[in-house]
Parts: structure tokens; C-alpha cells; sequence
């Protein structure tokens, strides 16, 4: 836990209007390119009630708005209420669910709890990224107001349902891999499953922090 790492998601509060890009905010740098980033992971959207459970059950007081890296913090809005597909205004930019995020070893490694992305994938508590759609200003405190949800069924809880709890239901993955705004990287792994390989997440979850 006490090696060398760089790091993307200590963030900082901007309060002015901030362009919001293909691939993200203005200003906002990703350190690992090849697994973060991207016109797929545009933005990292997690719900602020969170962080009151996190609080209590890691008794951790710090442990608030931005710990988890997240580019935008909302109210009113979870992995029960937000699906793929779901297309917001937001500002002057137009966004879409892309995907659920896949928990790493970084806030493990930033509070120093080792099995702390188990326990976010575990919890559910994983937030989700936004594909943009249009790029346009955008401003802390501005709405999210839904355009369009195409895919009621597969809200993010569900979609990590199949990732995470169901890898031996087919037919559930099937269903999830035809999505057609479900990001390719998920459908990768989805493929992957259905042909049969075997895949292991203590690489992703706990990565150099162990051991």
C-alpha cells in the first residue's frame, strides 16, 4: 500500500462553466489511458447519498464528494434509477449512460482499505459513466433533465447483477450484451463469458495493493 502510484481521481470543485468534450471535461486528466478515459467513459457520475454509507461503515469521516473520483456528484440518482441508454440535457451538452463503472484498486490504495473496490462492487455503490452525445458548457448545480430511456429494464443495479452475481446465467447475459448503448468494452466481456473463458477480478479489485 506504501508504493509509488499515479492517479486521475483527486479532483477539484470548478464553479465556472466548463467545456464538456468528447472525451470529458476540460482540464480533467486521466493517468492510466488504457483501462479509464475515453469517448465511453466521458464522464464518472456517482450519488452523492453514498457517501453517508461509506462514512458509517468505514469510519471514515473525510470520505465525501469527489473520494471516489467522480467528474459530477448528484442527488436523486442511483444504480436503481438510472439506466443504460438514458440520454440527459445537461447545459448545453447532451449525454448518455454508457456503462456501470468497474471498481479498481485506486480508492483502495487513497484510504488505504485493501479490499475497499470489493466492497464497492459488492455494495453496488459503483456510480456510471456518460457517453457524450453533444459537447457543449456545462456548470456545477445545472439539472440533469432526461430525454430519453430505451432501456427501462436494464437499470445499472441490474446490469451489475449480471457482472457481478449472475456469471452463470446466459440467457441474462445474452439479453445484456444486445443492448445497443451498453459500451463495447462491456460487451467485450459479456463475449467473452458466452464463449466460455473464465476471468478472474483480483487484478482489477485489489491490483498491487496486495501482496
Amino acid at each position: 500500500m506504501d508504493r509509488s502510484w499515479e492517479s486521475g481521481m483527486f479532483k477539484n470543485s470548478v464553479a465556472n462553466k466548463i467545456w464538456l468534450g468528447e472525451t470529458g471535461l476540460t482540464g480533467d486528466e486521466v493517468a492510466d489511458k488504457k483501462n479509464h478515459g475515453g469517448p465511453e467513459k466521458a464522464i464518472f457520475s456517482y450519488s452523492a447519498t453514498h457517501y453517508d454509507s461509506w462514512k458509517e461503515e468505514l469510519d471514515i469521516e473525510a470520505i465525501g464528494i469527489g473520494a471516489m473520483g467522480e467528474n459530477i456528484a448528484v442527488r436523486f440518482m442511483d444504480e436503481h434509477s438510472v439506466c443504460i441508454g438514458d440520454t440527459y440535457q445537461f447545459g448545453d451538452a447532451i449525454i448518455q449512460v454508457s456503462q456501470p463503472r468497474r471498481p479498481c484498486w485506486k480508492p483502495a490504495r487513497r484510504f488505504r482499505i485493501v479490499d475497499l473496490a470489493l466492497r464497492i462492487q459488492q455494495t453496488g455503490r459503483t456510480g456510471w459513466y456518460f457517453r457524450v452525445l453533444k459537447e457543449g458548457s456545462v456548470q456545477s448545480g445545472q439539472q440533469l433533465t432526461l430525454l430519453e430511456r430505451p432501456y427501462p429494464e436494464w437499470t445499472i443495479a441490474k446490469c451489475n447483477e449480471v457482472m457481478y452475481e449472475k456469471k452463470d446465467d446466459v440467457k441474462l447475459a445474452e439479453e445484456l450484451h444486445s443492448c445497443k448503448f451498453l459500451a463495447e468494452n462491456w460487451k467485450r466481456t459479456l463475449a467473452k463469458r458466452l464463449a466460455g473463458e473464465k476471468s478472474s477480478d483480483d487484478k482489477r479489485v485489489f491490483g498491487p495493493n496486495k501482496g
